[in-house]
């Protein structure tokens, strides 16, 4: 039950909510703003090619980085995900999530926007995830056919379309090849526990880039081989006391028959965790650290670790970027929470500035957008718990509140540009973004801390959330909601059913009902990552079962809008379909917005619109 801190006041809600017109047009704006992201630099580093969604989706542009009319390269309906430049100048290869599903496709095409195929993923049911080019016409990645949990390695010949598979035995997400494709480095194993491996084509053997017991043998990813194709080097979670134990850089002698030696840690540090990596001409490694959320950009030595030079940024997050083939200039995709994701020149020698690129979408009105600060509190078992605090100008003292949870729940909010929070404070609201534990960016210890069965007792980190808002004079009692995409939408139904009277409403964006229904309806090879997440769907079936909103949904009593792409076979949209009928049986204030073609994330503009308003209606009308 709630205590006096939470305890719900009477609140008449409207019978319907319409937006005045002002927050409207400042909604419209907000989630309607277009952005620039994934970056791929030309092998001369004249052009840049990335994905934008300035024509409504996310679509495939080409620009010079001094200036001039962006190229549009793909089709009116294709989605696309992601770009990769060849090294010859001649191909691009990009993913398109058809019709916003899951399942995507290689497509390639020349610079001029001639030559168009699609290469790979043809079949509804198989999904291609990106690789990179291992030379001017062969493209590497992986293909799940969607027949069972695997993955294979795949090699393509833009040229001839010709496919040959490189290695089988698991789901392998390829991160590199050697030069003489004798060997392949790819990423295995569930969520958590993923690690790279490495593997004799000839032969298929696999081996453990870095042995179970060695300093960060117990999860790795982005192997990359080292300029002498004797070494290899990864990211990879390292030891040390909780919050110190972070992701760091790890190099790995290979003997000539590609058998891996004993690791050498090369870049760690106890207060930031290494998110990319680039090995540079002159010896030395780039660094791309978050720290307390919040973009790091280092030049190291690859001999000690030490830093040689810091890179300002004009913007707080970097999710992406493109380096230079001479390591001395990048693209960087950049976003702050008052700008969406944009591209900017940024020098990694000498004295200039950043510069943005002259091709970038219009920002929406600075006015309109707040800067959230962080906001650090205790849970009462002690771990120190954060998040990020978005208040409207004009508010003082404790207002209506919506606590926002993010996806993942490996996930991490950070102060970058959010669209829903954005328009919730246009409309007047307060918004706070937690990272409960389980979040990442806080160390190993703390992301696996809500694992398989010490998940329910994670759960108490959303009340505590609430009663710190209210202790605090921020939060107006019996005047907060709930908001979530993904894992952070099961979170919100999972809070709406056990704390019956901790928030007055919510709403969930293609979250999970029911564990159960989620492990027999995802993509088999999300399914069996999934598992030491969740639990074993046959073994920790009566787990799942307590763990699933679904089992008590009939203790929900605050109206909630369920919110999912049509499209969505990620979490798949009968989570929310169901959840809504029952909702409805039981005679619950319940509402059901399927956006059609979308999947798992939205991305149409004028559905990012819709929602934004849906959302901020829906708080108006029942907090």
């Amino acid at each position: 039950m709630a205590g006096p801190m939470t305890e719900r006041r009477p609140v008449a809600p409207r019978e319907t909510s319409v937006l005045s017109s002002a927050v409207t047009r400042a909604v419209t704006e907000i989630a309607g703003a277009s952005g620039a992201w994934c970056p791929a630099l030309s092998p001369e580093g004249d052009r840049v090619a990335y994905v934008t969604d300035r024509s409504g989706i996310p679509r495939l542009e080409v620009a010079r980085v001094d200036g001039g009319t962006p190229l549009l390269l793909s089709g009116a309906g294709e989605e696309v995900v992601s770009v990769a430049w060849s090294p010859d100048g001649g191909w691009l290869a990009y993913l398109v999530s058809p019709g916003g599903s899951i399942c995507a496709e290689l497509h390639v095409v020349r610079p001029d926007g001639s030559d168009h195929r699609v290469m790979a993923g043809e079949d509804p049911r198989a999904t291609v995830f990106a690789g990179g080019w291992t030379g001017p016409a062969h493209y590497v990645c992986s293909i799940a056919p969607g027949d069972g949990p695997d993955a294979d390695i795949v090699l393509v010949d833009v040229a001839t379309g010709k496919q040959r598979t490189l290695a089988t035995g698991g789901f392998l997400s390829v991160t590199s090849v050697s030069v003489d494709e004798r060997l392949v480095l790819a990423r295995r194993g569930p969520r958590g526990y993923r690690h790279i491996v490495v593997i004799d084509v000839a032969t298929g053997v696999q081996r453990r880039a870095l042995g179970l017991d060695a300093p960060g043998g117990i999860a790795s990813e982005d192997g990359r081989f080292g300029p002498d194709g004797r070494s290899l080097y990864l990211r990879a979670s390292l030891p040390g006391p909780p919050f110190t134990d972070r992701a760091g850089l790890v190099a790995v002698p290979l003997s000539e028959d590609g058998v891996p030696g004993e690791g050498r840690v090369v870049l760690s540090r106890p207060d930031a965790d290494l998110d990319a990596y680039a090995l540079r001409t002159d010896g030395t490694v780039l660094g791309v650290w978050t720290a307390d959320g919040v973009t790091e950009l280092l030049v190291h030595a690859v001999s000690d670790g030490s830093v040689l030079r810091q890179i300002a940024l004009p913007d707080p997050v970097m999710p992406g970027w493109s380096l230079s083939a001479d390591g001395d200039t990048m693209v960087a995709e950049l976003t702050g929470p008052r700008t969406p994701r944009s591209l900017w020149i940024v020098p990694i020698v000498g004295p200039a500035a950043p510069a943005l690129l002259p091709s970038a979408p219009r920002p929406p009105d600075p006015a309109l957008l707040v800067t959230p600060v962080r906001y650090d509190y205790v849970a009462p078992d002690g771990l120190p718990l954060s998040g990020w605090l978005y208040t409207p100008r004009d508010v003082r003292g404790p207002n209506r509140t919506v606590v926002s949870f993010h996806g993942g729940p490996e996930g991490q909010e950070r102060p970058s540009y959010s669209p829903v929070a954005q328009s919730l404070v246009a409309a007047g609201f307060t918004v706070f973004a937690p990272n409960v534990r389980g979040s990442g960016g806080f160390g190993r210890a703390f992301t696996t801390a809500d694992d398989g069965p010490a998940r329910a007792a994670s759960f108490a980190d959303v009340r505590t959330t609430v009663e710190q808002l209210v202790a605090a004079g921020i939060a107006a009692p019996g005047r907060i909601g709930a908001h979530g995409w993904s894992y952070g939408g099961y979170l919100t139904l999972v809070a709406l059913t056990r704390w019956p009277d901790l928030f007055a409403a919510g709403v969930t964006l293609a979250g999970m009902s029911d564990l159960r229904t989620f492990f027999a309806g995802t993509e088999p090879w999300m399914a069996a990552a999934s598992v030491t997440e969740y639990g074993d769907p046959v073994t920790d079936r009566d787990l799942l079962a307590a763990l699933s909103p679904m089992t008590d949904l009939g203790r929900l009593t605050s109206p909630v809008l369920l919110a999912h792409g049509d499209r969505d076979t990620n979490v798949p949209v009968a989570e929310s379909v169901q959840a809504h009928q029952e909702l409805q049986a039981l005679g619950a204030p319940s509402d059901l917005l399927l956006l059609p073609g979308e999947g798992h994330t939205i991305v149409g503009r004028d559905h990012l619109v819709e929602l934004s308003e849906r959302v901020a209606a829906w708080f108006d009308r029942w907090l």
